[in-house]
């Protein structure tokens, strides 16, 4: 997700439009949902035009003709969405909350309503014209999380530390592993990591509110978790989602209104789930398996994997092989918080097994205490692939002699 270079340059914002313009350095450009009705350009005239435009606004549909006619390519806004295919940044926990209310049957928030968009048009099987929106559109969510990341050109790791959390959706705020998740990515976080979660509730909401509350004070998890626990789990035992818990992601929200960054990524695959209120940044998709494998691929400093139940599991071996393969170029580490859950699933036992012999075998360890795993992948920095080929080869030359 990181790695591969842009062929063009993407303009997404109309200051770097006008001064291209100006500059009629637009060449090999993308512009990318921009709204150029009232700027009043002379396409006629211009020269170079830019390649592509995606999703922008035209004044008319003249000059629409005469950019294809010149060669530009021009793919249409998308008219009816709830949603922007061609938005240019990330959520935000208020962006998705906005029209929400606490009646399920009033409820008309963003969430909600791309949500039932996504329900009446298929799901997870949707006709052409709305698969292709969902695909723009979980395009532009990654571009916006490259872009949040950064890159460091030198060693081509995201700027940003990210670390990832894994772990069950039902485990309840009064949890061991709740609290035990959320003081790991505070701790993570104070010390420069970036905390990016799946987005959902559980296990998810604590590595998100763990990383919010970061500098808040030493009572301020405390504090939060007593509030939280009054509505410990998500859903009511008919199936529908018990309006207090928001409510008390909201109180605790209210009480500490300045929190640190971190990411959340969910889905609408899970359309169900509320919203992580304790993440800066929501980078939410309609795949499930593009989100996952993003997820995966975007945590290069290591993956937290609290108890959880299949899906946890399948991150698991899915991150196994990306580590396996070197797939991302790098060796990422593997820390597990829950000696009790993972040995006696043999989840642990089956990794340690197939990673015998291979360089990511040193990246993975178990431990209930959160303290022991932030030291842990402190020591343990992401292994470059092409570093670990030249060391074996100097290895080789030198045992040859």
């Amino acid at each position: 997700m990181i790695k591969n270079p842009e062929r063009y340059q993407t303009v997404k914002d109309m200051e770097t439009f006008k001064r291209l313009l100006a500059e009629k350095s637009l060449e090999n450009c993308v512009l990318w949902g921009l709204d150029l009705c009232d700027l009043s350009v002379d396409w006629s005239s211009l020269n170079p035009l830019p390649s592509t435009l995606i999703g922008c606004q035209l004044a008319s549909l003249e000059h629409e003709m005469i950019l294809r006619n010149r060669g530009t390519s021009v793919f249409a806004p998308v008219k009816g969405l709830p949603y922007d295919p061609f938005r240019a940044s990330l959520y935000t926990a208020a962006e998705l909350m906005a029209g929400y209310s606490q009646d399920p049957i009033c409820n008309n928030s963003l969430d909600t309503r791309i949500n039932r968009h996504f329900d009446e048009h298929g799901g997870h099987d949707p006709d052409i014209i709305e698969a292709l929106a969902q695909r723009i559109h979980d395009f532009s969510i990654d571009e916006a999380i490259k872009e949040l990341l950064g890159i460091d050109q030198a060693s081509k790791l995201p700027l940003k530390k990210a670390v990832g959390f894994m772990g069950g959706h039902l485990c309840r705020r009064d949890d061991v592993y709740y609290r035990k998740t959320a003081q790991l990515a505070g701790m993570m976080t104070r010390e420069g990591y970036f905390v990016v979660s799946g987005g959902g509730p559980g296990i998810m909401e604590a590595a998100n509110l763990g990383a919010y509350l970061a500098f808040a004070g030493a009572e301020a998890l405390d504090n939060a978790l007593e509030t939280l626990s009054l509505v410990p789990e998500y859903v009511h035992e008919n199936g529908d989602i018990d309006p207090g818990y928001v409510r008390q992601a909201l109180s605790v929200h209210n009480e500490y209104p300045q929190g640190a960054e971190s990411l959340a990524i969910p889905t609408w695959f899970y359309g169900h789930e509320p919203v992580n209120l304790f993440a800066s940044h929501i980078g939410k998709y309609f795949s499930n398996s593009l989100r996952e494998d993003g997820l995966l691929s975007i945590s290069m400093y290591g993956v937290v994997y609290a108890p959880g139940s299949a899906a946890t599991t399948q991150e698991v071996f899915q991150d196994a092989a990306q580590n396996h393969y070197g797939t991302l170029d790098f060796y990422s580490p593997m820390v597990f918080l829950g000696a009790n859950h993972y040995l006696q699933s043999q989840v642990y036992t089956c990794l340690t097994q197939q990673a015998a012999g291979n360089v990511y075998a040193q990246l993975i360890t178990i431990s209930d205490e959160p303290v022991k795993l932030l030291d842990f992948i402190k020591k343990h920095k992401p292994i470059s692939k092409a570093a670990e080929k030249h060391a074996q080869a100097n290895r080789q030359r030198q045992f040859s002699l």
